[in-house]
């Protein structure tokens, strides 16, 4: 364990440090981890965590999950709420990349009807679904257009033929999150955004075909509530975000926060986590152009789901409809959102930061689609390239103890240099195909970033938040077929 620090372990797979071990922690901070993804955490998960634990308005604790590693301002897997009234707002505790999310879609395939296709259907995806660093959309809107999208996300795409009316229900905030206001958008984000829809861009994004086998299967009840009942069947997972549109807001922000603090006589620990207060014009601004980001990443998922429905209806010569082809649902995992939860026994208006982070509801929550109130909320975990992924539901204990929150993915080991140094991507290429797993890329050397010995064992970072009650593991998907950037 790379810290001087005390940790302190409260149970299982949960640890504390105390607000004694860094002069202006306002709350503890906790991380949730076995023993071994304890050990193997970086220096920069404790410094980081407990850096979030001094910001003014912080509430409980600051957290970080499973998955948690370096990252810019907040680790990645970092969560923390703030008093609306009294609390912050910071691009370090969204990510650059906003509403980077995941979606995933049935199909009434087997394996058996896709595998003899399988290079196929990958290249016909890759063709219709842009991929790599730059890459432009097909789609080609005016600055009129994207404003449009920017207020109402996914509703733009179903008004304008991307999407079925009822998509929207399966949508984390039915792909539309109100308040959005594009006048607080800088004409270079508008300008980096305006090609990118229907894109899925570089690093980590990816578009896979996965399959499910009986003996992956945990819960088969909720599984079928969820859309997967058949033995075999195959589905698609789409990762990506707001891409060079949100990264441009988040720098923009940074700048304007960076005089804002000192403004308000603001200080942080780290230059990372530049902030500002939450209801001053600054912070509103930043949340009201944030929103804008976060719609059009929705909108920018639902473009690639209307490429996957042409794609499919083309390699099998049917429609999509006949095909299955359905939203589970789409969950964001950099984001902040006004939400409400118990602070010593009251409720409280708190805007959560989740930053590489998962909304992880429990049933009943009114914002959850009528036919999921039962289970929870469908939480879709990725793992990388070369190993499983996971679809999981929401619990009341995560309501309870992590503001709905938990882990998005299996979480980096290694730095993308340090990965290629270690692996080739052609020689990946191969291995990938001799697992069963065909591969499309744009790039080779990307490719190498996202090898599978890059990151953590993706089964053990969601058994932890299994074991400890913050999600219930549902299904787990095979990958065998996958288009990256």
């Amino acid at each position: 364990m790379e810290t001087e620090m005390k940790v302190n372990k409260i149970s299982d797979c949960l640890w504390e440090i105390p607000k004694t071990e860094k002069e202006g922690m306002l709350v503890p901070a906790r991380i949730y981890a076995s023993d071994t993804l304890l050990e193997s955490m970086d220096k920069g998960v404790f410094e980081q965590i407990t850096n979030v634990a001094c910001l003014p308005g912080i509430q409980k604790y600051a957290l970080c999950m499973p998955d948690g590693h370096w990252g810019y301002g907040f680790p990645i897997g970092g969560v923390a709420a703030f008093d609306t009234k009294e609390g912050i707002i910071s691009p370090g505790g969204i990510g650059f990349d906003i509403n980077c999310g995941v979606r995933l879609l049935t199909t009434h395939l087997t394996v058996d009807e896709v595998k003899p296709r399988i290079r196929e259907l990958v290249n016909e995806l890759y063709k219709s679904v842009p991929a790599g660093v730059g890459a432009r959309g097909p789609l080609k809107v005016s600055v009129s257009q994207l404003k449009e999208i920017m207020k109402k996300g996914v509703d733009w795409c179903i008004e304008n033929g991307y999407g079925l009316p009822h998509d929207r229900e399966r949508i984390e905030e039915c792909g539309h999150i109100p308040g959005a206001d594009p006048s607080k958008v800088s004409e270079k984000a508008i300008s980096r955004g305006i090609n990118q829809l229907g894109t899925l861009g570089s690093g980590n994004h990816y578009l896979e075909i996965q399959m499910v086998t009986i003996d992956n299967i945990y819960d088969e009840k909720t599984a079928n509530i969820f859309g997967i009942s058949e033995q075999n069947q195959i589905v698609i997972m789409v990762h990506c975000g707001s891409r060079g549109f949100g990264h441009q807001v988040a720098t923009d922000y940074l700048r304007v926060f960076d005089k804002a603090m000192k403004k308000y006589g603001m200080t942080v620990r780290d230059r990372e986590l530049a902030c500002a207060p939450f209801k001053s014009q600054e912070g509103s601004d930043y949340y009201k152009a944030m929103l804008c980001a976060a719609n059009s990443a929705f909108a920018n998922r639902q473009i690639i789901t209307h490429r996957i429905r042409e794609s499919f209806s083309k390699v099998f010569d049917t429609n999509a409809e006949r095909l299955g082809i359905e939203i589970v649902y789409d969950v964001a995992h950099n984001i902040a959102k006004v939400e409400r939860y118990k602070i010593n026994g009251k409720e409280k208006e708190l805007l959560v930061h989740r930053k590489g982070s998962t909304r992880s509801f429990g049933p009943s929550r009114k914002e959850l689609p009528e036919i999921y109130r039962n289970v929870g909320q469908p939480v879709i975990v990725g793992g990388s390239m070369q190993t499983d992924s996971y679809l999981l539901a929401g619990t009341e204990k995560a309501m309870e103890d992590t503001f709905g929150s938990t882990m998005h993915g299996a979480g980096r080991t290694m730095s993308r240099s340090a990965a290629k140094k270690r692996v080739r991507g052609d020689q990946l290429l191969k291995t990938m195909a001799k697992d069963g797993i065909h591969v499309k890329t744009a790039s080779m050397s990307g490719l190498a970033e996202e090898a599978g010995i890059a990151y953590k064992d993706i089964s053990e970072v969601v058994d932890t938040m299994d074991k400890l009650g913050i999600t219930k593991k549902i299904v787990k998907l095979k990958p065998i077929g996958n288009i990256k950037g």
